[in-house]
């Protein structure tokens, strides 16, 4: 069962291997964020419900350019440094505010990631969340993803780095869909919630 936890607060008190945002003390295993437990499988792990993006290798990102200079262009990832790739890396002349997928290929101690496989996004709209809350957003094996798309007609494209690019369909009701998820992502059962939710504003 899911349950919200503080720092410190007992995650579970079963032999398993340590997840993400837990470590062990007095032989039981604690959270070191405030967050929610998922204890399902075989590790013991906390989603952490506030913060800012850390990148982390092979992450999914939407970047925004925020300077190009004569080797290429600084990219604004919603994390504490920028990022930066070569202008040889992608075809496209790019300018300010222009937006990129690409994947966090390394993160070095300072916490800038380095980035491949840039590509430029066009048109549509970003739309904030909170990034340590992205995989509610996504769900086990992408079934939330999936229940926006359909629900709402949307193209999604959704960074961990807590950008949703949209594109087409009923943007307001995917603005609202995604304000609820954000609001109950402590909650059981939300994907079915989400879903409903979604049924009942067509």
């Amino acid at each position: 069962m899911k349950q919200i936890v503080v720092p410190g607060e007992i995650v579970s008190e079963e032999r398993k291997r340590l997840g993400s945002n837990v470590y062990v003390a007095n032989g039981k295993i604690r959270s070191k964020v405030l967050g929610m437990t998922d204890t399902d499988g075989e590790y013991a792990n906390v989603v952490a419900l506030e913060g800012k993006y850390e990148p982390r290798p092979d992450d999914v990102v939407i970047g925004t350019i925020v300077r190009a200079v004569h080797a290429g262009y600084e990219i604004n990832l919603n994390s504490a440094t920028t990022s930066f790739i070569p202008r040889s890396a992608i075809r496209d002349e790019l300018r300010e505010g222009d937006l990129i997928s690409a994947k966090v290929s390394y993160v070095n101690e300072m916490k800038q990631a380095e980035i491949e496989f840039p590509r430029l996004v066009f048109g549509g709209e970003i739309i904030s969340i909170t990034p340590v809350k992205v995989p509610r957003f996504i769900g086990k094996n992408a079934s939330m993803l999936e229940i926006l798309k359909e629900g709402t007609g949307s193209a999604l494209m959704i960074g961990k780095n807590g950008r949703v690019w949209a594109k087409g369909g009923n943007i307001p009701l995917l603005k609202k869909a995604l304000a609820f998820i954000e609001e109950n992502s402590h909650k059981s059962h939300l994907t079915n919630a989400v879903q409903e939710m979604l049924k009942k504003e067509k």
